[in-house]
């Protein structure tokens, strides 16, 4: 994922609301979101190129989601597929926590990464680019290609998008937060972080949906956890304009 916005026990109709864009270059073979056949608990889209993933839940109340830290003067030609953190802590069994603590030990093995990690004990945030795990407190979250909540002209313009729609006086929908996904405003020269890449990229990597040569936004997905635990998640796949919907039964975060 590219733009993750997360909305924590920040609507009292729902324990989790979170809207994801997933950018890849489009020769990079996906299979869409999905119950998986050799992990039926899970739920996500699969990256086929590398067996991870990028954002998925489980039956059993898990989530996770990623995203790349961008620093191409940094890149190891040879670290281990960063979607592997998605499947791996999904196909478990270990708490959040557990997982975490595992990870942090061999983390430097990876390219630059933001992990979000949930479970029954709660929300978390690690990044091998920081020191140490993070217990999200309830309120808006949100991720690009920096740390959490570093403010991209995309991210705060998704979280004030998604902060009018939690305050409207209405429910947010999978149709509200897709549509929210889809905006291609890009941001000023002004705005623009300096990442590394040339000009002409941050420019095209700036707006919240992403359409450049070879490169975007493949996908986007609508995950809403209502209070009482039943999880809805909707993805749209934007190169057949394909939409898929799944609702489970899922226990709520503490």
């Amino acid at each position: 994922m590219c733009l993750i916005l997360i909305a924590y026990r920040a609507h009292f109709d729902y324990e989790l609301v979170v809207a994801a864009n997933r950018d890849e270059f489009h020769d990079r073979p996906t299979a869409p979101l999905a119950f998986w056949t050799d992990s039926p608990q899970v739920l996500s889209g699969r990256d086929l190129k590398e067996g991870g993933a990028w954002m998925g839940v489980t039956r059993t109340g898990r989530f996770a989601a990623l995203t790349n830290y961008r620093e191409p003067s940094r890149v190891l030609p040879n670290a281990p597929s960063r979607g592997h953190l998605v499947s791996d802590y999904l196909q478990g069994a270990e708490p959040a926590r557990v997982y975490l603590e595992w990870l942090m030990a061999r983390a430097d093995t990876y390219n630059g990464f933001n992990l979000l990690l949930g479970d029954a004990t709660g929300l978390y945030y690690y990044s091998n680019r920081a020191s140490g795990f993070q217990v999200l407190t309830p309120g808006l979250h949100g991720l690009s290609n920096h740390l959490l909540d570093t403010p991209w002209p995309k991210l705060k313009q998704g979280q004030h998008a998604l902060r009018g729609m939690l305050e409207g006086g209405s429910k947010p929908t999978p149709d509200a937060l897709l549509r929210l996904l889809a905006d291609r405003t890009p941001a000023s020269d002004a705005e623009l972080p300096d990442t590394g890449i040339p000009l002409e990229w941050e420019r095209r990597l700036s707006p919240i949906f992403i359409d450049a040569p070879g490169y975007g936004t493949r996908s986007s997905t609508a995950l809403l956890v209502e209070a009482g635990g039943q999880a809805r998640m909707v993805e749209t796949t934007w190169a057949d304009a394909s939409r898929r919907e799944f609702v489970l039964d899922w226990p709520p975060l503490e």
